[in-house]
């Protein structure tokens, strides 16, 4: 009879198809699997019989069952042998998750070897760890949804690097930005959200969990700890965290409370872009499919769906994850019910669609720098009134400047002139310029300070962290 060892030699392949980590070194260029296909029942139960496998190989290896058990295990350890359809009739008889999988399976294996099948384990391990499996799955597709999103709004922020545009604060224009600098917030944002998910990535894959009904590892007896070490390597996972998480739930709602800061990050870019769109404003433009009808009343409208999207996930997954996060409060050593897995998979594919939504709009957004401009020029120079007092700071003192442009400007809104025009009448201010000086400190298109540089920099930031995001290709 072959070893165990040789088993799992033999075995590669099948493992490496069904090991989302091992899969991921083995084959960087897959594509990931779709929130919808890692939360799928077939995903699910997949991931139970990983689990299964793993822990039966890792008790061979430490001989504490037949190395020909852990391989007729192995070898029928697929979806093949476990329908979905078996599982509800059994489920319906039994009325245990656990018990129904263990029953359907053991009727495709060999009697002798089904005496060895969850050894010394128990349901709640088990699904914990599937749960854990599948939310590790789902980071590493949503880090590449949010990759993606990130390089499109590189392409967004290079183009627009210097298209100037009214910089507003508490709803005012305040001083000139360009594009690209406010899409580089966004960037920076976004990123830093990339390196949430990899670090909560790091501490998924030391959550893999085999200690038994209270967390003892009684059940698995004195080489316990060592199988539970020896079941996660199985399963491409690292080593597990020596305190028993069962009631703690900390990493798994660190996950939805990350969807809930990325939703809400992605919730300020719609908002922006659902403001700028609007027809008082109209600096950009959501495209939509020429056939798209805005209002069924109105037909000149052209709503902006995807911004409001974005609003509307930033108010929905943030609840969910508030839900979930309450799942850290237990009771003692908690048995687990689930009850938040259907959340957890609701939230991921919420996530999925967020980000859709995010690339769709950020892709074909319109720009519309003469609307830019044009607004630029809506207060008659008020935007410049601080580059004219830092002008007038060696010739009269900054404060002194700052009151005077301060009169000057209210005088000019009461009396509906361009500030240029009230300083050229002024008596005081008025031949301290010529011409051409107040032509350039009119002149909103130089007053950007270092907002170009500032997007050069948030871009080639982000171009070199992408270079360490390998570690979670799927």
């Amino acid at each position: 009879m072959a070893s165990i060892k040789q088993f799992l030699a033999a075995s590669a392949l099948g493992l490496l198809a069904t090991c989302p980590a091992l899969a991921a070194t083995a084959a960087p260029d897959s594509p990931p699997l779709s929130i919808e296909e890692i939360f799928s029942p077939e995903n699910k139960t997949q991931k139970v019989l990983d689990i299964e496998v793993a822990l039966a190989s890792a008790q061979a290896e430490l001989d504490i069952i037949p190395d020909w058990a852990a391989a007729e295990m192995a070898a029928k350890g697929s979806t093949k042998y476990v329908s979905q359809e078996d599982l509800a009739s059994e489920y319906a008889v039994v009325r245990h998750r656990m018990v129904a999988l263990l029953n359907v399976w053991q009727r495709a294996m060999d009697p002798k070897a089904a005496e060895y099948m969850h050894f010394g384990a128990t349901t709640v391990d088990i699904y914990d760890t599937a749960l854990v499996l599948q939310l590790e799955q789902a980071t590493r597709t949503l880090v590449q949804d949010l990759r993606a999103l990130e390089a499109i709004m590189i392409r967004l922020a290079d183009e627009h690097k210097n298209t100037v545009m009214v910089g507003r604060t508490l709803g005012q224009h305040a001083l000139p930005i360009t594009f690209g600098k406010k899409v580089s917030t966004w960037l920076g944002e976004n990123r830093r959200n990339i390196e949430r998910l990899k670090e909560l990535h790091g501490r998924l894959l030391r959550s893999g969990i085999l200690k038994g009904a209270v967390g003892s590892y009684v059940g698995l007896g004195e080489k316990g700890i060592e199988v539970e070490r020896a079941f996660a390597r199985q399963l491409g996972l690292q080593e597990p965290y020596a305190d028993d998480w069962h009631g703690a739930r900390d990493v798994i709602a660190e996950y939805a409370g990350t969807l809930a800061m990325i939703s809400r990050s992605l919730g300020r870019v719609g908002n922006e872009l659902f403001l700028l769109q609007m027809t008082d404003i109209g600096e950009t433009l959501e495209v939509r499919r020429k056939t798209a009808v805005g209002s069924s009343t109105m037909p000149h409208k052209k709503n902006p769906s995807k911004s409001e999207a974005l609003v509307f996930y930033a108010r929905r997954i943030p609840r969910t994850a508030e839900t979930i996060a309450d799942d850290m409060i237990n009771v003692f050593e908690r048995d687990n019910t689930s009850r938040t897995n259907r959340l957890l998979a609701e939230i991921s594919l919420d996530a999925e669609e967020m980000l859709a939504d995010a690339r769709g709009l950020l892709s074909n957004l319109q720009v519309d720098p003469e609307a830019m401009r044009a607004n630029l020029d809506k207060t008659g120079g008020m935007i410049l009134s601080q580059r004219v007092a830092f002008a007038l700071a060696d010739k009269i003192g900054k404060t002194t400047a700052n009151a005077r442009l301060h009169e000057l400007a209210t005088d000019a809104m009461d009396e509906g002139i361009t500030l240029r025009q009230a300083i050229e009448r002024s008596h005081d201010l008025g031949p301290l310029f010529s011409g051409e000086q107040l032509d350039a400190l009119f002149d909103a298109t130089t007053y950007t300070g270092l907002a170009a540089q500032q997007v050069e920099a948030v871009i080639a930031y982000c171009r070199e962290a992408r270079k360490q995001d390998h570690m979670l290709a799927p």
